[in-house]
């Protein structure tokens, strides 16, 4: 039995928040964007809410958490869909939000603690002339340290692949959960060891990654009237090597019917890109455009200021936008390069036929990203649910058809798509988590020890 009023006695210098209606809510993320998540993560939370404000304090709450073996669940800002910051067996919840220094920014390089929201180091860094290099639709208010233990991707992925490509992180500190807890810094490929690890190896302090050259982004909206005329346009551009781009998103209608603020520009019926590209390319839009049938009907350059940010209608801010008008609809999160060699078809002709075989039940929203130094299209697509046995259907035809599946509908990590933990990361663990205190229950490896 924990003595929470004693725990509770050794952070009395620290903010602890014990509210049962702010301890649920601070226990939550989106994954309720899953039903089956929703149900199998409902009334889930932790005991107490802690928010340290400094390392020091960071090694406090581990110190005081592993002398009474409770366990400790991190939350960045709770933007996540999987459930990665609902604590399974209660315990404290570290809210890191608090901890918002930034270190430095030079030579193309920030150093940043681990609270510190995406928008506000992208709004730093763009003073010095450089910029995030990716970030999430949802950087508005998501922290640091959760993009890069929960987030793989997003929003310039078009030029600098996912998190996981070696260059995109420099640098993660940690705490430690050990019996006397300490920081320790990794550096280069180690890296790995707690990148996209959910918060189980390690409570990130403070970061340092490489930017990128910022650039005055044009948003632009082109529409089509076949949705693989749309497909093809994105590949062509994100192909197109000599124009500078940060994100090429395509919609099958009739999923730009959920965008209200940009609605006006996109007639019914028809298909939409959703661009930022740098304003020096502008000029050789149109006729790439003008190739593949395509129409711009909105364009919106960073001197304009007004108008509706298009980013925040891409990536998952997709099913947002949907799921508020239907409650009902989820989503799959797919790559369509795996394996399309050894099927005889190209990646587009994949899309195609996926795009053709479920119709209006699985619709096609892609994302193109750099995998491996290729243009490739990574998809988002809605879903109207209806049960979670046709749900597993549509996600074993896509993987039966050559499709990589990452399963956003479970809290597992494995099963979310890596199917099997890397080792490194599981000695890692063992070393830094001898109790298993670090946000338990989502390690099916750990489970069957």
């Amino acid at each position: 039995m924990i003595d929470w009023d004693a725990l509770t006695a050794e952070l009395q210098r620290i903010e602890v928040i014990s509210d049962p209606n702010q301890v649920a809510k601070l226990s939550q993320d989106y994954h309720t964007f899953s039903p089956i998540l929703q149900a199998q993560l409902h009334g889930k939370k932790g005991d107490l809410v802690v928010r340290p404000t400094t390392e020091a304090e960071v090694i406090q709450v581990a110190t005081t958490c592993v002398k009474y073996r409770v366990p400790v669940t991190i939350r960045g800002a709770g933007t996540g869909n999987y459930g990665q910051c609902v604590p399974l067996h209660g315990g404290v919840v570290l809210d890191m939000s608090r901890m918002q220094a930034i270190r430095w920014i030079k030579s193309g390089v920030a150093r940043v603690e681990a609270g510190v929201k995406l928008a506000a180091l992208d709004k730093k860094a763009r003073e010095t002339g450089w910029e995030m290099r990716m970030v999430p639709s949802t950087y508005r208010t998501a922290t640091i340290g959760g993009f890069i233990a929960g987030g793989s991707g997003g929003i310039g992925s078009i030029n600098y692949g996912q998190l996981r490509d070696r260059g995109n992180i420099n640098a993660i500190r940690v705490v430690t959960m050990e019996d006397e807890p300490r920081a320790i810094e990794l550096r280069g490929d180690e890296i790995h060891k707690v990148n996209h690890a959910w918060g189980i190896n390690g409570i990130i302090t403070e970061l340092e990654i490489p930017l990128g050259a910022a650039y005055p982004w044009v948003e632009v909206i082109v529409t089509f009237e076949s949705f693989m005329a749309a497909a093809h346009f994105g590949q062509a551009l994100g192909d197109a090597d000599g124009m500078i781009k940060k994100l090429i998103s395509i919609f099958a209608w009739s999923i730009p019917s959920y965008f209200g603020a940009i609605r006006q520009y996109i007639p019914d019926g028809t298909h939409a890109a959703l661009l930022m590209v740098a304003e020096s390319s502008l000029e050789l839009l149109p006729g790439l455009v003008q190739e593949y049938g395509g129409c711009i009907t909105y364009q919106r350059s960073p001197q304009d200021g007004k108008g509706a940010n298009l980013a925040e209608f891409t990536w998952n801010h997709t099913t947002l936008h949907a799921r508020s008008a239907d409650p009902n609809m989820t989503y799959l999160q797919s790559l369509f390069p795996a394996n399309v060699e050894t099927l005889h078809v190209t990646s587009l002709q994949l899309v195609d036929h996926m795009y053709r075989y479920f119709g209006d039940e699985v619709m096609m929203h892609l994302e193109f990203i750099r995998v491996g130094g290729r243009t490739v299209p990574a998809a988002l697509q809605l879903v109207r649910y209806t049960s979670e046995e046709r749900l597993n259907e549509i996600i074993r035809y896509h993987e039966e058809h050559g499709v990589f599946i990452a399963n956003p509908h479970t809290y597992i990590i494995e099963d979310g798509g890596r199917k099997v933990i890397d080792p490194e990361q599981m000695k890692f663990k063992q070393m830094v988590d001898p109790y298993g205190l670090l946000n338990p229950g989502k390690i099916k490896a750990l489970m069957r020890s």
